[in-house]
């Protein structure tokens, strides 16, 4: 190793530091050297940073950058909001604490032609916080077509070109030079404390000697060809008895590498990188070496390929992530043989909004219809309906539940909303009989309702309504609701056996819709509940509307449509909950919450099965009247809504059962719930224009039978 720092390292100068000041005062009497002061663009760009950075970064000491070679001396930021601010745009193909991970490594790279561009890809990702590069030879005229520097830099070592490129990207990162490169009898010392090795040399004896070394330190080493883009990996640092190049040379003898031409190492060169497997044009070029060309050629654009290669492998061991020993190609030829045109988007089509189908003129038909239009979580409908001439059945069907639906609380919502609308549609055809709730097979509810003569005219009143009562997620207006409109409300939810939780306070409505759009966050990272919400969206054109939630019914502008389309990726769910991020997943709650005039919820004196098919009949209750008062409506279930003891939650989410726990006491605290009391359903109260769509219902769920 010989080096002169100054020739290829910035000198680092702490204006605050007596001798570093004093540099600098000389440096400035010097007419020669250019000061360039970008600091306070740098600092504006750093206090813009999501999240802001703390004030031990913000009021880092800046410091003088000064480079020899262009007698230039820059004002940087300090190295801890220098890089934080340099490295921003990797978030999060890198992470945070990724990239703190992989400043602890270094590399050591031998051949700094194409090990130029992989200096140059580690140091622009940040893929190291240190590089050892090694190369004896000089930049030529006849380099300029692969290595990365410019004329300016002819007759310098390679590696201090190299270095010197480091450095005015990142003047931190820290870099030592073998000027001399390293041969057979210096591949000891150039490993030492290098974390991962990178052969781009062309000496064969060398190229075997680092092998040999880093697998007896057990070392991976790295190689980009540049030819159809191969990569070459070998894994020493988890299989220790691995053979130099996988082997396909064999046991040869250094010693007799020495020296090779490039005629006499073609046939080595063969057996590495596999003759059938070359280029046509890097085949034929072979063939020509020594006749009408000098050496086997290579293109820049293959070589800088060659280096992101290099430093995706790079990431990968330094961070601890899967990568075999092996080899691959990625030849850009191939694939720009194979171009095609991409999928053009399908758009959804418009369906205007019509009033609900006329109800069936038999009255038990009218009926059962009533009973199939009521709302279910997901639309799934978890019910089977029958009817006679003597009255109604409304069973719970188990094969529609969803890991949401704990003891299947949500689908008695659904069957409490079912017998509700029956109720209504008996009372307006004057059949209104006895109800009964009682326990099926196997403890299911099973409600039902005995044909009579009855009619209630608080009922039948509502039946209009209950025919257009629909599901509206349009961001409304936050117009306060009056207190008749209130009293209305409770009276609704009270009349069927709950109690009404209104919540009208701006903060609490905003408190509310905080803790809704962080259990939203949860469902989506939680990968049983994301694939079960992603199954319940329907895509006309492609899938069928009649159960599940039309995409155009979630009333998403332009832009969070397209989202949708990365939010449906179990993959980058996944990648999110690695981070616990996804703050914004449940933004779009959070801004439908923020225009609510109110929030609603239904309360339940019990968590028994009958409770919750009460807390049907009151939602659905409190629903049609808040239609009918020209409130939109919109039902949201939170994760834990119908997990009501702590290890019903870990079962929904094992990673976040406590944060789920914690948000069910803010929401119980927030809307006023009180002890013994079970929360049946969420609605969403504002003043909108009308929905997009309705959902629909399927037939096969209803039998009618004639008798």
């Amino acid at each position: 190793m010989n080096e002169t720092h100054g020739e290829y390292t910035a000198m680092l100068l702490d204006e605050g530091h007596s001798g570093d000041a004093a540099v600098l005062d000389r440096l400035r009497r010097d007419p020669a050297v250019v000061f360039v002061d970008r600091l306070d663009h740098q600092r504006d760009a750093l206090r813009s940073l999501v999240p802001t950075p703390g004030p031990d970064v913000l009021d880092e000491a800046p410091v003088w950058a000064y480079y020899s070679w262009r007698r230039t001396a820059v004002r940087l930021l300090g190295p801890t909001s220098f890089r934080l601010l340099r490295l921003d745009r990797n978030r999060n193909k890198i992470t945070a604490q990724e990239q703190e991970r992989l400043r602890d490594v270094t590399v050591g790279i031998v051949g700094l032609s194409v090990g130029h561009a992989v200096a140059l890809a580690l140091t622009l990702e940040g893929a190291c916080g240190g590089l050892r590069l090694a190369d004896f030879d000089t930049l030529d005229l006849s380099n300029l077509n692969r290595v990365p520097g410019t004329v300016l830099d002819l007759g310098v070592n390679k590696a201090v070109v190299a270095a010197r490129r480091v450095a005015e990207i990142d003047p931190y990162v820290t870099v030592t030079l073998w000027k001399d490169g390293v041969d057979v009898e210096s591949v000891a010392e150039f490993l030492d404390g290098t974390d991962v090795v990178i052969d781009e040399c062309d000496s064969l004896d060398v190229k075997v000697s680092l092998r040999r070394e880093a697998r007896r330190r057990g070392l991976p080493v790295l190689m980009a060809t540049s030819d159809r883009g191969l990569l070459d990996v070998e894994r020493f640092d988890v299989e220790p008895g691995r053979p130099a190049f996988h082997g396909v040379i064999g046991d040869v003898d250094v010693e007799s590498l020495a020296g090779l031409g490039s005629r006499d190492k073609i046939p080595l060169v063969l057996q590495i990188l596999d003759a059938g497997q070359l280029s046509a044009t890097m085949a034929a070029s072979l063939v020509e070496v020594d006749e009408t060309i000098s050496t086997w050629p290579q293109l820049g654009g293959e070589v800088l390929l060659g280096g992101a290669e290099v430093a995706a492998a790079v990431r990968r061991i330094g961070l601890g992530q899967p990568l075999a020993s092996g080899r691959f190609r990625m030849d850009l030829d191939e694939h720009l043989d194979a171009l095609a045109d991409p999928p053009l988007p399908q758009h959804l089509p418009e369906q205007p909004v019509n009033r609900a189908a006329a109800p069936p003129q038999d009255a038990v038909d009218a009926v059962v219809d009533a009973a199939a239009r009521a709302p279910s979580g997901g639309n799934v409908q978890p019910w089977t309906i029958a009817a006679d001439d003597a009255g109604l059945t409304i069973t719970l069907a188990p094969e529609h539940t969803t890991a949401m639906d704990v003891g299947y609380r949500g689908s008695c919502v659904a069957v409490g909303a079912a017998l509700h609308n029956a109720r209504i549609a008996a009372s307006a055809a004057g059949l209104l009989g006895a109800v009964t709730v009682h326990d099926g097979d196997p403890g299911l509810p099973v409600a039902t309702m005995t044909f009579g003569s009855g009619n209630d005219r608080e009922l039948s009143d509502r039946y209009q309504q209950m025919l257009d009562r629909t599901t509206n997620r349009r961001l409304g207006v936050p117009r306060p609701l009056d207190d008749a409109q209130a009293g209305l409300l409770a009276e609704a939810a009270a009349r069927e056996g709950a109690r009404l939780c209104l919540v009208t306070d701006r903060d609490d409505i905003a408190a509310v819709g905080a803790i809704l759009a962080e259990s939203d966050r949860i469902r989506f990272l939680t990968p049983t509940l994301h694939r079960e919400m992603i199954g319940e969206l329907r895509w006309p054109l492609r899938d069928s509307v009649d159960t599940g939630i039309d995409v155009r019914a979630l009333e998403l502008d332009s832009a969070e449509l397209s989202t949708l389309a990365l939010l449906r990726r179990p993959e980058v769910m996944e990648r999110l909950g690695a981070q616990d991020a996804g703050r914004a997943l449940g933004k779009s709650t959070a801004d439908r919450i923020a225009s609510s005039s109110a929030v609603a919820v239904v309360a339940i004196p019990g968590s028994t099965a009958r409770d919750y098919v009460r807390g049907g009949e009151a939602t659905e209750s409190v629903w049609i009247h808040a239609q009918a008062l020209g409130l939109a409506v919109q039902p949201i279930s939170p994760v834990f809504l119908y997990g009501v003891e702590s290890a019903e939650l870990e079962q929904l989410s094992p990673r976040y059962a406590a944060p789920l726990e914690r948000l069910r006491e803010e929401l119980f605290d927030v809307v006023g719930a009180k002890a013994g009391e079970a929360l049946a359903m969420v609605l969403r109260l504002s003043h909108a224009p009308g929905p997009s769509v309705r959902s629909e219902r399927r037939a096969d769920r209803v039998r009618r039978r004639i008798s």
